[in-house]
């Protein structure tokens, strides 16, 4: 780890964000440690995907587990096996169904995230559409032998890409879509920006009426929260079609359907993902993956979670010869153990050491020490039903901070006033409710 040297960006993204307790977007090849069946299978996933098949996959693992983590990690393995991907969370405006546009809300924000290796932060559809259309100038340029402003160029141009789009025209909207992407290749080659915007506005959702579509690019429909699914679907083949190997859907948060309060919307939900889950297992969608994130109470809950939608309980319900201790990686949900103590230990080495690089500083905190505060983090009360890799990281980036800031402090008193508080803390907490036991009794009479 010394030897390796990490960008400033890349440090400074690492420290920022698991100071804060989230996870950083760029780097993580630099702190993962495990998961490394969970990672392979997923990679195999997107072999598949890559060859025409389709993936689901419900990743899930007790808050501050890891989950966003993995889905973070494979999103940049994704992009650099050049797949399209798109990321977005689930919120209470923002679901799969709903009657006030939030599924419309889910469908702008992954396409608003539409990221590629070339443009890894999102806003990649434009840039997308660019290379499309330059890379079949180049390719005409060459074969036919034109020149760039030859107006056959843009004949030849125009015929690959409705070669392209008729091939969607059999798709499900398929044949509004090519005609969308005729209008935008209309506005690149006359050089009308107002074209071009409205074919983006509408892939990106954004159009509110079919009126104003129809007038202002002569397509019908728009895509709305009944219909937003079909169109990621061809999103997936068109990505294919444009030179990529497919496209990869990641879905945080999950439990926001399972806190959806009113029965009928939440099954409302429940049933567009076991029309996913369908598409993908069936063959119906190709070169689409669909990762979705949440907690087990989401997945297991029989009264509102999504095992209390019987149709998807028995798909996704473990086998008979699946055990807690020995489980396959090939089926549809992926579930996070909480990473082994000696896992930590080697994230929080790495920890200590990206730290010290970022600072410029020779690392102080021995390999002794770090076990003394594991030891520390563990021996608490409930720690081993409660302690999260998340809480860890985040006291131990505190710890690295004062050390670093308050360079009088050895580790050693530090843990001392620390555990000597959390002591006193819970001695205080103890006699307050023996206080409250006795105020009880008092009142109470044989």
């Amino acid at each position: 780890m010394k030897q390796m040297h990490i960008p400033k960006r890349l440090t400074t993204a690492l420290v920022n964000s698991l100071t804060a307790g989230v996870v950083p977007r760029i780097g993580l090849e630099h702190i993962a440690v495990g998961r490394k069946l969970e990672v392979a299978s997923i990679l195999q996933d997107m072999d598949n995907i890559a060859e025409g098949g389709a993936a689901f996959r419900l990743i899930t693992g007790r808050y501050g587990s890891g989950k966003s983590f993995l889905l973070q990690m494979v999103r940049n393995y994704a992009m650099d096996r050049d797949f399209v991907v798109a990321d977005g969370d689930l919120s209470p405006e923002r679901r799969l169904v709903g009657t006030k546009g939030q599924g419309l809300a889910t469908y702008r924000e992954l396409m608003m995230n539409l990221s590629t290796r070339t443009r890894p932060d999102g806003g990649a559809l434009e840039p997308m559409l660019q290379k499309w259309i330059s890379a079949l100038q180049q390719e005409q340029m060459q074969v036919r032998g034109l020149h760039s402003g030859d107006p056959q160029l843009y004949e030849a141009v125009e015929l690959r890409i409705y070669a392209v789009t008729n091939e969607m025209q059999n798709m499900v909207h398929g044949f509004d879509f090519a005609k969308v992407l005729a209008a935008y290749w209309s506005g690149y080659k006359l050089g009308d920006d107002d074209r071009k915007t409205a074919a983006l506005r509408w892939l990106r959702g954004e159009f509110p009426t079919k009126t104003e579509a129809r007038k202002e690019l002569g397509v019908g429909v728009i895509i709305d929260d009944d219909n937003w699914y079909d169109y990621m679907k061809l999103w997936a083949e068109f990505a294919v079609r444009i030179g990529y190997k497919g496209l990869l859907l990641f879905i945080d948060e999950g439990v926001n359907l399972y806190k959806i309060t009113n029965s009928i919307s939440r099954h409302s939900n429940y049933e567009k993902l076991l029309t996913m889950f369908n598409d993908t297992m069936q063959g119906k969608a190709q070169y689409l993956g669909i990762y979705l994130g949440g907690t087990p109470q989401f997945v297991e809950d029989e009264r509102r979670g999504l095992f209390s939608y019987d149709a998807l309980r028995s798909r996704l319900m473990d086998g008979r010869y699946s055990s807690g201790t020995r489980r396959t990686y090939t089926s549809p949900i992926l579930k996070l153990d909480m990473l082994s103590h000696e896992e930590i230990l080697i994230l929080l080495q790495k920890l200590r050491d990206i730290h010290a690089m970022h600072f410029g500083y020779e690392a102080r905190i021995t390999d002794t020490q770090m076990i003394a505060f594991m030891q520390a983090a563990v021996g608490r009360l409930g720690a081993e039903e409660l302690l999260t890799t998340r809480e860890v990281v985040r006291d131990f980036m505190d710890v690295l901070h004062m050390l670093h800031q308050h360079t009088e402090l050895t580790f050693e008193e530090l843990m001392g006033e620390r555990e000597q508080e959390y002591v006193a803390s819970g001695a205080r907490a103890k006699n307050e409710a023996n206080d409250e036991l006795d105020d009880f009794l008092a009142e109470f009479e044989l």
